[in-house]
């Protein structure tokens, strides 16, 4: 019998990877391409999609190659930025504008108007979300409403909208498949939780034609074959979910009230609620986790939309460190923040605020604040935004007992116990945190029949952890918090 790997396409926001996995779990190989982000404006963030494309292919060929050519890749799964919308011309495959991350925050006067209208009341109990520039149908409406090319495509009946793994679907297959998984359609506005598929007042609303969208399917399955002449041979495509879905499936979190966090470009904490459809009081989002054979399972999800990009501009924007990894030496060289409190609202407030027109502050600088304190105190937000997080969904009645975290900023130790002791819970992490990509692969080794089911796949796939225990005491929580408070209060 051949010894068949599982090729994961994870596709981030600022970089794609391929990543080879054994049937096991094992880490087999990786290739990384960065993805350049445009800024066009103020709130606007945008990609090339051609650019992910091309890149996603060049890493892609590269792990077929490193795992012995098409024929020994059992089956392809894919992750993404889940909101981010592509457009494209259905007869080309070309894209006719930039896509739309989902960091951009463009559409928040449409969804301003939207909720003035008073509609927020029925698209949250028919699709678990907020109007909010962060979900896709808005972006679609915007490039309707703004781009040429894309109204003349809808017009002549050419046009279709995707999130990126339809879009790499559509490239990776010639053209043949127009798809979406249940998990990215369920972020859209356009997909009420209960129903299979798109919903014509929805689209209507948001102005969206239901023509140019995917067909919704399952996270696991035969999902669409690739074509041929672009991996050396046709490789089935098995598995699909949003990234935040795909992290809580490789963390293992597949019982209701199982709880993780994502430490990526921003954070993202989802519980699983089991097939029962929920509801948040707290500006909570609902969304789909999986959908396996037409059954779905469903999330509470909290998004922070600003966590590991706050880090990326210390180092890029502001010069304040060298490297992500400097951010923790710092953390480490000094007693405490000296009264520094960051509050990273660089692009809005997420959950539970839901504040987009929220801009980030630094408080409590003296003369005697140095880089160290901004580093740490930026840190300590990651801290602090979770323990928001974790109000609200004890306020939903999702009490937290303990919490998963992993993500490429989870690697930080200074920071893993910094969570613990704000929240005064234990906090676990995975030695292997890249767990949206195992999630992933989770899912492709179900699809592909290589796993009879998902909890076959988390007890053969899932590896090691390691636990930090809260230490801080009390006196010194409820400074903090005070004093976060106390920030947020100005924002």
């Amino acid at each position: 019998m051949i010894d068949q790997s599982i090729l994961v396409l994870d596709e981030g926001t600022t970089s794609t990877r391929a990543i080879l996995f054994a049937q096991d779990g094992a880490l087999r190989g990786a290739k990384q391409a960065q993805l350049t982000q445009h800024y066009p404006r103020s709130g606007w963030v945008e990609h090339d999609a051609n650019e992910i494309w091309e890149r996603t292919l060049a890493c892609a060929r590269a792990m077929v190659d490193k795992a012995g050519g098409a024929a020994r890749v059992a089956a392809i799964g894919i992750t993404n930025q889940r909101e981010t919308v592509v457009a494209w011309d259905k007869n080309t495959g070309e894209p006719l504008s930039r896509a739309i991350v989902w960091q951009d925050r463009r559409t928040a006067d449409f969804c301003r108007r939207l909720k003035d209208a008073g509609h927020e009341a029925e698209v949250r109990a028919r699709t678990g979300l907020l109007l909010d520039p962060y979900f896709s149908g808005t972006k679609m409406r915007w490039l309707l409403d703004h781009d040429g090319a894309v109204k003349a495509a809808a017009d002549a009946g050419t046009l279709a909208f995707g999130t990126v793994e339809s879009w790499l679907v559509w490239k990776l297959t010639g053209g043949e498949q127009h798809i979406s998984d249940a998990s990215n359609a369920s972020r859209t506005l356009l997909l009420p939780l209960d129903a299979s598929g798109w919903d014509q007042e929805l689209c209507e609303l948001l102005g969206v034609p239901m023509e140019t969208l995917p067909r919704v399917t399952d996270c696991a399955g035969e999902l669409a074959v690739t074509d041929p002449g672009l991996l050396g041979g046709a490789i089935p495509i098995c598995g699909m979910a949003g990234d935040q879905q795909a992290a809580t499936i490789g963390q293992g979190c597949l019982t209701p009230g199982e709880t993780k966090a994502t430490y990526g470009t921003g954070a993202f904490v989802l519980s699983n609620t089991g097939t029962q459809v929920p509801w948040s009081d707290n500006r909570l989002l609902g969304t789909v986790l999986y959908q396996l054979a037409g059954e779905r399972h469903y999330a509470i999800e909290g998004a922070v939309f600003v966590a590991g990009s706050l880090i990326k501009y210390l180092r890029d924007t502001l010069g304040l460190i060298a490297t992500a990894a400097e951010s923790e030496d710092l953390a480490r060289s000094i007693p405490d923040n000296g009264g520094v409190v960051v509050v990273p609202a660089l692009s809005g407030l997420g959950a539970p605020h839901w504040r987009p027109e929220a801009r980030g502050i630094i408080s409590g600088l003296g003369f005697d604040t140095g880089r160290a304190h901004i580093a740490r105190a930026s840190l300590e937000a990651m801290a602090h935004q979770t323990r928001d997080l974790a109000s609200g969904f004890a306020a939903d009645g999702c009490q937290w007992t303990g919490l998963r975290i992993d993500g490429g900023m989870a690697v930080n130790d200074w920071m893993a116990q910094d969570i613990a002791d704000i929240l005064g819970q234990s906090v676990t992490r995975p030695d292997f945190v890249e767990t949206t990509a195992l999630g992933a692969a989770m899912l492709a080794a179900v699809g592909s029949g290589l796993k009879t089911e998902l909890r076959e796949a988390a007890d053969t796939m899932i590896g090691a952890t390691k636990v930090f225990s809260p230490a801080m005491n009390e006196e010194a929580r409820q400074q903090r918090l005070s004093r976060w408070e106390a920030a947020l209060k100005k924002v």
